[in-house]
């Protein structure tokens, strides 16, 4: 049988993959989610953590920023970064758990 996907779930699927999946599209970005659900920081702060360069670090931040996944704070001089939904964390360790899921059927598969 058959089923017709509704379409209100077409389009916040697709909504989710222009914003959020492409937030979660690259692996300096969630190293930089994981920076900041500790806390927030700066970008001086982020590009110690994760040992980038600013350029760098800034534009992970600039595309998480755009997919709603960070917000801002002018602090002085500085501008202070923190997860705006911190239950991403939990979204990106279940996919993690996921993963460890697979990678031990295919060792399994492969040691049969």
């Amino acid at each position: 049988m058959t089923h017709v996907v509704d379409e209100s779930l077409r389009t916040e699927l697709e909504e989710l993959v222009a914003g959020m999946c492409k937030g979660l599209n690259d692996s300096k970005r969630l190293l930089v989610l994981y920076a900041l659900s500790d806390g927030p920081h700066t970008v001086s702060e982020l590009c110690e953590v994760l040992q980038a360069p600013q350029s760098n670090t800034s534009q992970h931040l600039a595309v998480l920023r755009t997919a709603g996944m960070v917000d801002t704070q002018r602090r002085g001089n500085s501008v202070v970064y923190s997860l705006r939904h911190p239950k991403v964390i939990d979204a990106i360790d279940k996919l993690r758990e996921i993963l460890a899921d697979e990678v031990g059927r295919r060792q399994r598969a492969i040691s049969a």
